[in-house]
């Protein structure tokens, strides 16, 4: 038994990829001499095995930390890829985007020492032992511009300020997208589908095996976002369709060419707002859209379906027990190749097509965690041996890249407890980020130079995947990774022009990262809720004070908000050094973050101003750099315990960030995650 392959493609109107591909899954088995075993009736199953933000882990492997980490990593789900090609005589295998970004690695083929032409990125090497048949784009594939990724892709991008002749490696197989336009072609920037034509493995009604003609679509969708997020390389060059308007538009289009089954590939989740084109996360509405038979999800970094509890997705339509959108199967296979998915999609054969029984269906993910041993140590399936070997000189440059030493600081640089008081990795950045923001002002924009520069920065890693997932720099050397571990995301700086009463309302939206806490309670309470870590922006400077009270609800939390120690002039204003993401895409903290606030959209990384900060104050102090606390809790005592969870055996880092209210409960908080449990005394 064999998968499906990728093959070579060819163009028709709209770009149309037609995979010409017949493979024999396994021995036919007889007939009767008389009747033609394709003219009857038959069933079959495919497996569509999906990954999904990928995002350049290759490896089993933190550049951060530079140590194995076993709890993510392709080279374990291609494990899980093989096991699933065993158990199953027809495999379809897809990417959902997120795929080129996100490690060191990723950062030194696009940036540090760019790769050539003729060279295939690595992740996409990794992935070509595996054979993927088709892929669809995330938002960060087009973070190191639109010359970078038509390269990568293998060329062919008719837009703007690229090489449409250009022939490259390639990714190695076919790149779909719908609802990405090229402003100079008014087509898809890459094909808005394919058509892959395979022979799959059926049983007919007598019993025996039979090889029988199978035409799959896979039609691909990224979110709108692209156009904010990356507007300093796209605007003028893309624009976007909603997916549910570029689905209603291309599926008939499939359906109509021969399409017997359609695998649709969102890059983006599942969101209860009511729909419009520019919908970051519109599972729920397109998977109402009629002839999709299979909905591969992700950009949330979530899973589905997903048997906890508690499982994240509830919305309207969505079983978590079917694994089904308004009835359609469908996956969310995490990040980081924690997990694979599998849609079994349960087929029937005629005589003359095939279609899907979808009572038959059934979805699930597959983990690289399957277990823990007898001490409770998480154990993970082993990585294919064949992957490691087919990056191992770029794996080396990058390390070697990132162990470049740029200072020296005399404290631990975490997150471990940002969420309760501690600016230990925060502040430098929010440092950089205004220095940075400061000078050019000073330079260059004399109508704002006697503004204010304030600077807000999130605890990007925030315990969200685990005890592994906070940023934690050790006191000694600096090097590129712990300024890459300091800003995890290759966002750019950007600067917006607020007054004092959006300060306070934009930290009213970011203390929506606690829990309402009632003081009468004596049971125990936990502090942190389900708001996104990196969504918890705070200021770490003498010059702006304030306290959240979490015993209020969200949006009565910011007291005594001060500048300069007098009580903040709603009216005045003021200048915010942030992120690209935030500045365009954060209305839901104030309506001024959806661009329109922007007074200046920087070019630079926020984490190469980080290194570049560093390197110019290259001896980093707890003093100068860590301990500048712009925010507290509003004391108050509360009758049961207010708990929270960090890393393990991480108490000291408390302790010398002078958070004397916080104590170690449990060593182990139940999570499964690794992380321990630690008590808050809102009355210190």
């Amino acid at each position: 038994m064999s998968h499906f392959t990728a093959r070579s493609f060819h163009t028709r109107r709209h770009v149309l990829a037609v995979a010409a591909a017949t493979v024999v899954l396994a021995a036919c088995g007889g007939g009767d001499d008389d009747v033609d075993p394709k003219t009857q009736p038959a069933t079959a199953k495919l497996a569509v095995l999906s990954t999904t933000d990928l995002h350049f882990n290759v490896r089993s492997y933190d550049y951060f930390k530079l140590a194995e980490d076993k709890s993510y990593g392709f080279e374990r789900t291609a494990t899980l890829v093989r096991n699933a090609r065993k158990e199953f005589a027809n495999t379809l295998l897809v990417d959902n985007g997120d795929t080129i970004q996100g490690t060191a690695i990723a950062d030194y083929e696009a940036v540090v020492k760019t790769i050539p032409c003729t060279q295939q990125l690595s992740m996409y090497k990794a992935m070509g032992a595996l054979a993927f048949d088709a892929g669809t784009l995330g938002n960060h594939e087009f973070n190191y511009g639109l010359p970078f990724l038509n390269q990568v892709l293998g060329g062919g991008m008719d837009v703007d300020g690229v090489d449409a002749k250009l022939k490259c490696a390639g990714n190695g197989y076919a790149t779909v997208l719908a609802n990405v336009y090229s402003n100079k072609s008014k087509k898809p920037l890459v094909q808005p589908y394919a058509m892959l034509e395979r022979t799959v493995v059926a049983k007919s009604s007598d019993g025996k095996e039979v090889k029988l003609p199978l035409k799959i679509g896979v039609i691909g969708f990224t979110t709108p976002g692209i156009m904010n997020w990356d507007k300093r390389y796209l605007e003028g060059k893309v624009y976007t369709q909603g997916a549910v308007e570029a689905a209603q538009q291309y599926i008939p289009e499939l359906r109509k060419n021969g399409a017997q089954i359609v695998v649709a590939l969102l890059h983006g989740g599942m969101d209860a707002s009511t729909y419009s084109p520019t919908m970051e996360n519109p599972g729920l509405h397109l998977s109402k859209v009629a002839g999709i038979d299979a909905l591969v999800m992700g950009h949330q970094h979530g899973i589905f379906p997903d048997t906890a509890a508690t499982p994240a997705f509830t919305q309207a339509g969505v079983d978590n027990k079917a694994g089904t959108v308004n009835g359609v199967p469908a996956v969310m296979a995490s990040s980081w190749g924690k997990a694979l998915g599998v849609i079994q999609l349960s087929l029937q054969w005629d005589g003359k097509a095939w279609s899907v029984d979808k009572s038959g269906s059934k979805s699930e993910l597959r983990n690289i965690q399957t277990g823990k041993d007898a001490a409770g140590k998480a154990i993970y399936v082993d990585a294919d041996p064949a992957i490691a070997p087919l990056i191992e000189p770029q794996h080396q440059a990058a390390i070697t890249y990132v162990k470049t030493p740029i200072g020296t600081t005399d404290f631990r640089m975490s997150t471990l407890f940002a969420d309760v008081g501690d600016p230990g990795a925060i502040q430098i950045v929010n440092q950089a980020q205004r220095d940075y923001v400061a000078s050019y002002i000073q330079a260059n924009m004399p109508q704002y130079k006697d503004l204010p520069v304030l600077s807000v920065s999130a605890p990007f890693k925030s315990g969200f995947q685990g005890a592994a997932d906070y940023t934690d720099v050790a006191a000694g050397s600096l090097s590129i990774s712990s300024a890459a571990d300091l800003y995890l995301y290759p966002n750019t700086v950007y600067a917006v022009k607020v007054n004092g009463g959006d300060i306070k309302d934009w930290l009213e939206a970011a203390a929506q990262r606690f829990n309402q806490i009632d003081p009468a309670k004596t049971g125990e309470q936990q502090l942190i809720s389900t708001f996104p870590g990196y969504n918890f922006d705070m200021f770490t400077t003498a010059d702006v004070q304030y306290e959240i009270d979490v015993t209020q609800a969200k949006g009565s939390r910011i007291k005594n908000l001060t500048y300069l120690g007098k009580p903040i002039d709603a009216a005045k204003e003021f200048v915010i050094a942030t992120n690209n993401y935030r500045a365009t895409s954060g209305k839901s903290f104030i309506p001024k973050l959806d661009g329109s606030a922007t007074i200046w959209a920087s070019p630079d990384a926020n984490r190469d101003v980080v290194i570049e900060y560093v390197k110019k104050n290259a001896s980093v102090t707890r003093a100068s750099n860590g301990n500048a606390k712009s925010w507290k809790f509003t004391q108050v005592k509360t009758a049961g315990d207010v708990v929270f969870s960090s890393g393990p055996g991480a108490l000291a880092v408390a302790q010398a960030a002078g958070l004397a209210n916080v104590t170690l409960l449990a060593a182990d908080d139940g999570s499964g995650k690794g992380t321990s449990k630690y008590k808050l005394d809102l009355s210190k």
